[in-house]
């Protein structure tokens, strides 16, 4: 497949969805949201073009929130502030879920290994911190059930002392979790365990346990919460960098951030925009917004690359994946499927900020020598199957509040300055939820804002969630006479928004399947995806 319809198909669904593709129809019927508060939210039919929204940033006397960052974390901020009917606006300096957000490992966890050292060192803040993840992985899962899904992983066991160490570990994971838990965890014989994943090594092999984490499409998650809160109300717009942040005395004479003065990157135009709050949920470029705010502050960012590189789907069952706890240097690797592929990975190591990092051979050869460690000596793991890598930037962060002296935060930082510029920095992609509702009472109380309502977002459907059903794809293919492949691609992709792609489906001049000509025929891309990306690119560009 052409790294032009990659790259494409890659931005498809920000664009489908933030530039106002429902212009001149209401192809679907948008159902009123119902918050957690019992109030009902009637969303916006039609999403604004890209246009309208940055005439809405230019024109908006003033917003309670300015959100700087268009990650997990910003987008999760801006659908928090506007849930609560806080006046939002969100804006970022590259694509929404361009940067870290979209070079995870796919992976809706608690972790752990969090859990087992909280249980070996008697750790109540780590034991806090997983308890916290697991529920916020149970809520992932149920608010966009087409992106997300329950994956098993096995732990592989060399040693027979190992089963009942790591039986015990796994157990207290699930018994943490509690109701929430996906599914429970088990023991696998021997012969079972090779059944299952028929490349592992047999040497000394004793068996396996097998537990339960999710797994989901994170640049369409990410994507999917930013629609989410443009649907609800808020102002959203990328390509937007900010280039001062704006001040003004109170009524002590004490400086305060007010707003940013920004630029549009496609067309140059500068304007300023106000608030009564600004949040920086900007990741690895957590500092550099810092530093426009005060100049002097100390970096509390510590960035460290996490690569990851894609296999052929031969190494790894369909719905199985595999977590090495101890590498030959003490990190973890997971190996898990992925869209009929292979991820192996992650290497962590300090690296330089950058918007585009680039992942060393050294790191490459690493994740390979691990994936031979655990795979039978039949199969040659070959540099020549590496097919695709990735590096993203972890933003470890050292905690403002406590001194440059304290070690890096396990879990992330919220730091509100004496100028209240919120900062909200590390964590992971799970807590987004957790971090993004911190910093929007952080504004709240800094603040004096008056929202309508407290945190609406536990439980909150995203987009393309709200109709969804394993079986939506079956009607695609009766209804619409595409190919079950296909169906089950836009359902999992555009959720319940499935059917607006299908109306735009060209005739494939075939008895069978009658739409859905796909750009390439080992791959379930359809012309549809693209015509309207090419469309709305005629329209506002």
């Amino acid at each position: 497949m052409s790294k032009f319809y990659k790259i494409v198909l890659g931005g498809c669904g920000s664009i489908f969805a933030i530039y106002g593709l429902y212009k001149s129809e209401n192809i679907f019927h948008q159902p009123p949201v119902v918050m957690a508060d019992g109030n009902v939210n009637r969303p916006k039919l039609r999403l604004p073009s890209r246009d309208e929204q940055l005439n809405l940033l230019k024109t908006t006397a003033e917003y309670d929130v300015l959100v700087i960052g268009g990650g997990a974390t910003g987008a999760g901020v801006a659908l928090d502030s506007i849930s609560r009917g806080l006046k939002t606006a969100l804006i970022e300096l590259d694509d929404f879920s361009s940067g870290t957000s979209s070079r995870s490992t796919k992976l809706i966890h608690g972790g752990v290994r969090y859990l087992q050292k909280a249980i070996l060192q008697f750790d109540l803040e780590q034991y806090r911190m997983v308890k916290e993840a697991l529920h916020e992985r149970a809520n992932l899962l149920s608010i966009a059930p087409h992106l997300s899904y329950p994956l098993p992983i096995m732990l592989p066991i060399y040693r027979w002392w190992q089963v009942p160490y790591y039986w015990v570990g796994i157990k207290a994971y699930d018994f943490v979790a509690g109701r929430q838990q996906v599914k429970s965890s088990y023991f696998l014989s021997r012969s079972k365990a090779l059944e299952l994943f028929p490349m592992l090594k047999k040497d000394k092999l004793c068996g396996a346990l097998v537990y339960y984490d999710g797994q989901h499409n994170d640049a369409r998650m990410n994507l999917s919460i930013v629609i989410t809160a443009a649907r609800l109300g808020a102002n959203v717009a990328n390509h937007v960098a900010v280039t001062e942040l704006l001040k003004k005395y109170d009524g002590n004479g004490i400086e305060k951030v007010c707003g940013a003065k920004v630029k549009d990157l496609l067309t140059g135009k500068e304007w300023k925009i106000h608030a009564k709050s600004v949040i920086n949920a900007t990741g690895p470029f957590t500092d550099s917004i810092r530093q426009m705010d005060d100049q002097k502050c100390s970096m509390i960012c510590q960035p460290s690359a996490g690569v990851h590189i894609i296999l052929p789907a031969y190494y790894s069952p369909d719905n199985m994946g595999l977590l090495d706890p101890a590498t030959s240097d003490g990190r973890v690797i997971f190996f898990l499927p992925w869209q009929k592929m292979t991820i192996a990975g992650t290497t962590d190591r300090p690296c330089e900020i950058t918007h585009h990092p680039s992942p060393t051979e050294d790191e490459i050869q690493f994740i390979l020598n691990e994936v031979k460690n655990y795979l039978t000596p039949e199969i040659t793991v070959r540099r020549g199957d590496v097919m695709s890598v990735w590096s993203g930037i972890r933003p470890l962060v050292l905690n403002p509040n406590k001194g440059s002296t304290e070690a890096l935060a396990r879990n992330h930082v919220l730091h509100v300055s004496d100028s209240n510029l919120i900062t909200i920095a590390g964590g992971k992609w799970t807590t987004y939820r957790v971090m993004a509702k911190e910093a929007v009472d952080a504004a709240v109380q800094k603040c004096n804002l008056k929202p309508k309502s407290d945190c609406q977002t536990d439980g909150l459907l995203l987009e393309g969630a709200s109709g969804w059903t394993p079986n939506m794809y079956i009607r695609l293919v009766q209804d619409y006479g595409l190919e079950s492949e296909v169906a089950k691609h836009l359902v999992n992709t555009y959720g319940d928004r499935a059917f607006t792609v299908a109306k735009h489906a060209s005739l494939t001049g075939k008895r069978w399947p009658i739409i859905g000509r796909r750009l390439h025929e080992e791959y379930p891309y359809i012309e549809a995806e693209v015509s309207i990306l090419w469309k709305i690119f005629n329209i506002y560009y």
